[in-house]
């Protein structure tokens, strides 16, 4: 399948999945995957799209980031209510000092699916592809995805930059490491 026809089953097979549980019995792993991480970036959901913000109760002390869409790049926020939607209908913080990408210490990156080997199926506009590049190589790159949506394989591109951790409601799979297909926390 190509990376459009893959959208659009991740979309139709999202439909039938329970988002709120698997974010409620994630989110814990999710907090200590990136507990004693300063400064987190995670972002506003979509409607097909689990919601992370759980993060800020569960890890009160760190300070979390959001995305906003500039040009063709993200700038990097931090989060601060009230949020307001902004391009593509996405919840975005209020204008604030933006944080440079390579001072991140974890990103939760948002997908539609993943695949095994830590590659993400994104909506197709660039927008974590070209922020990704920008990231220190010790920032901690994080998917998160219903194992529904995490397949073998999924078509790259020369651009495409896998995670470092995808985590499904079944453990944490750390692609490029030999061991079992989800290994739990």
């Amino acid at each position: 399948m190509t990376k459009s026809e893959l959208r659009r089953w991740a979309k139709e097979r999202r439909k039938a999945l329970d988002l709120e549980a698997f974010a409620r019995t994630t989110l814990p792993r999710l907090a200590e995957l990136i507990k004693g991480e300063a400064r987190v970036l995670i972002y506003a959901p979509l409607p097909h799209e689990p919601d992370p913000r759980g993060l800020i109760n569960l890890l009160p002390e760190t300070r979390f980031y959001l995305p906003k869409v500039q040009g063709e790049d993200l700038l990097i926020l931090p989060y601060r209510e009230p949020l307001s939607p902004g391009a593509f209908g996405v919840l975005e913080p209020p204008e604030g000092p933006a944080l440079p990408p390579e001072r991140l210490d974890a990103v939760l990156v948002p997908a539609l699916a993943y695949d095994r080997r830590g590659f993400r199926l994104g909506h197709g506009k660039g927008y974590y592809d070209r922020f990704l590049k920008k990231l220190s190589p010790q920032t901690l790159t994080i998917g998160w995805v219903p194992s529904a949506l995490l397949l073998d394989t999924l078509p790259t591109d020369p651009w495409d930059r896998p995670v470092k951790l995808v985590v499904t409601e079944k453990g944490v799979l750390e692609p490029g490491v030999a061991g079992p297909e989800d290994a739990p926390l």
